[in-house]
């Protein structure tokens, strides 16, 4: 852990379309950048972080207070403890994972060697467009799991993200992963049906026309999801 301002020595492992707007919120909030592995697009990642390192996984964590691994969930486990076979983890080091579906216990190979591991996924769809991304995260909750003594400084680092933390146990990590699975890939896959059905009867611009609509739309099934009545119960979109 850095010094007496609470700043810290942040690497990224993943530069896809989350790890690197993390690691610009992060900087954003007064953390030091130490670098960030390669990625397919390393032309977006040099745009969102110029003059950031990109460094292999083990040299991230070596330089690291923090590290931020934000990978695909079947790379996730094997590289956690591939590194830990290096003997890459510190002692007192953070360890932070984005991934919806797994809590703190993936990342158990490298709390043996004493870091310190927090899961932490944002629940928004990742553009990875900074300034989209940046400013839906000021927007959003995030789900926290790590060990009861460690809590608070998982809840800490997603309020630094911009997110409100909301504790998901460890054993609800799954169900959790699935609730969200569900929200995004129903609501991809039903807006992509009505473009084409859009697209067939003459409108121009399917995504465009059906903006306002869904997003109303959504906005409506969250209120009566979270239990609360509108002033007009019984309004439907065709009136």
């Amino acid at each position: 852990m850095s010094g007496r301002d609470g700043r810290l020595g942040v690497g990224v492992i993943g530069a896809g379309r989350v790890g690197p707007v993390l690691a610009a919120a992060l900087a954003g909030a007064g953390h030091a950048l130490t670098g960030i592995t390669s990625g397919s697009d390393d032309d977006r990642v040099e745009a969102i972080l110029p003059g950031l390192p990109v460094l292999t996984a083990d040299e991230v964590v070596r330089r690291s207070e923090l590290v931020v691994i934000a990978v695909p969930h079947d790379q996730l486990s094997a590289l956690v403890t591939g590194l830990a076979g290096v003997g890459a983890w510190q002692p007192g080091q953070l360890v932070l994972h984005t991934d919806a579906a797994y809590g703190a216990r993936v990342l158990d190979p490298a709390a043996r060697l004493g870091a310190i591991p927090l899961a932490i996924h944002p629940a928004i769809a990742f553009t990875g467009t900074s300034s989209i991304d940046l400013r839906q995260l000021a927007q959003a909750y995030a789900a926290v799991t790590a060990p009861a003594p460690v809590l608070p400084i998982a809840q800490a680092l997603a309020v630094e993200l911009g997110c409100e933390p909301v504790v998901v146990a460890e054993d609800d990590r799954a169900a959790y992963a699935e609730a969200i699975a569900t929200a995004t890939e129903f609501s991809r896959s039903i807006v992509r049906q009505s473009s084409e059905m859009l697209a067939r009867v003459g409108v121009d611009n399917p995504g465009g026309y059906l903006s306002a609509l869904v997003r109303s739309s959504v906005d409506q099934a969250l209120v009566e999801g979270s239990g609360h009545r509108t002033l007009d119960d019984d309004a439907t979109i065709d009136g």
